[in-house]
């Protein structure tokens, strides 16, 4: 373990000493990957110096201990090295979290893509409830939300929102987002009041930049189209709408929401990336471990990661058995508490797995 702290401290102090070198400064491809480096190795560092502190601490008061017969002074050298001892098993456990593997998505900005699964117009009307859901908490936490693309349906609702959230720490929350959702509720479109079950998929990707993966232009089909809103309605006169497919994977991306061509072909090209980011690391993770899972998985109301029950106001997240009587203070905007348990649930098997 020694030898680890050792490694770590030495390593923080040579990126310290890039940090400062022209030439990191005039490359900021590494210096980005630098800073990132630094910023994370620094509260791990500021915790192995206080662990060495308090176990220097705790070391002085046992010597002092032993030399000493006057009773007040053994009680009060006995309480330090009590105290040091608890310190030290405190911020060891603080150090330990600290040096769980690391998300390589972590402070990345991310892309959401809500759609309208199975259930017909309740299930599109279902979508724009979880975007408003989710701008809502991005807005609690102080996130920015743009939203590249929305795709309305026929009576309010979604077939397809795509939009970024761009915070600190919005991929660390938002990851366990992705996967179909499930809701129980009166339709707006029945009228015998029976409660119908319908669903929606959220797919979660880290926002990727040119350096992360490279589009070979070559591999591009790109068309352009003239732009239409709901039912046919024409929303623009020129060209503007691009569709792009990335002919290797069948990858397809269309924008038309803004006005200019290159903006939309802009933003499809920032979510093809994304994409295929995503599937880079899906693959990835597949030959790693057997245990690949689908995020979205066919959308039918049979699976589902999270139950959205508007009767009894419940909802309930499957994947770890979390359950809360509070569904409209969740729908605005409230997901601390359920993303809090997958978040805890994902650290008690990380540090299962690093005792195996």
């Amino acid at each position: 373990m020694q030898d680890r702290w050792e490694s770590l401290l030495a390593e923080h102090v040579t990126l310290e000493s890039l940090l400062s070198d022209p030439d990191v400064l005039s490359n900021q491809s590494r210096l980005r990957d630098i800073s990132r480096r630094y910023k994370e190795l620094t509260p791990v560092v500021e915790c192995i110096r206080n662990i060495e502190a308090r176990l220097s601490d705790g070391e002085a008061a046992r010597e002092l201990l032993a030399m000493t017969d006057v009773p007040a002074e053994k009680e009060q050298l006995k309480n330090e090295k009590d105290s040091s001892d608890a310190d030290v098993a405190r911020l060891e456990e603080v150090l330990r979290d600290l040096l769980l593997p690391k998300d390589p998505n972590d402070g990345k900005p991310v892309i959401l893509e809500v759609r309208g699964a199975e259930g017909g117009e309740e299930a599109n009307l279902f979508a724009r409830d979880l975007y408003e859901m989710y701008v809502a908490y991005a807005n609690r936490r102080r996130w920015k939300v743009e939203t590249l693309s929305i795709d309305p349906s026929d009576l309010g609702g979604m077939n397809q929102v795509v939009f970024v959230i761009r915070g600190d720490d919005a991929w660390s929350r938002m990851k366990f987002e992705g996967g179909p959702h499930r809701v129980q509720r009166v339709p707006v479109t029945e009228s015998q009041g029976r409660i119908h079950t319908s669903s929606a998929t959220v797919m979660v990707l880290a926002e990727a930049e040119e350096v992360d993966i490279h589009i070979d232009e070559k591999d591009l089909q790109i068309d352009v189209y003239r732009a239409s809103g709901p039912g046919g309605q024409g929303v623009n006169t020129t060209d503007s709408a691009v569709r792009i497919t990335h002919v290797p994977t069948g990858v397809v991306v269309t924008m038309q929401d803004e006005r200019s061509q290159l903006q939309n072909r802009a933003r499809a090209m920032t979510v093809l990336r994304s994409r295929l980011l995503k599937a880079a690391q899906d693959e990835h993770e597949a030959k790693m471990s057997a245990e690949r899972r689908s995020q979205v998985g066919g959308g039918g109301r049979g699976e589902k990661i999270r139950t959205y029950n508007y009767k009894e106001n419940r909802l309930t997240d499957h994947r770890i058995g979390y359950t809360v009587y509070s569904l409209s203070d969740v729908l605005a905007g409230d997901l601390d508490g359920v993303i809090d348990a997958l978040a805890t649930d994902e650290r008690a098997r990380q540090l299962a797995g690093d005792e195996d």
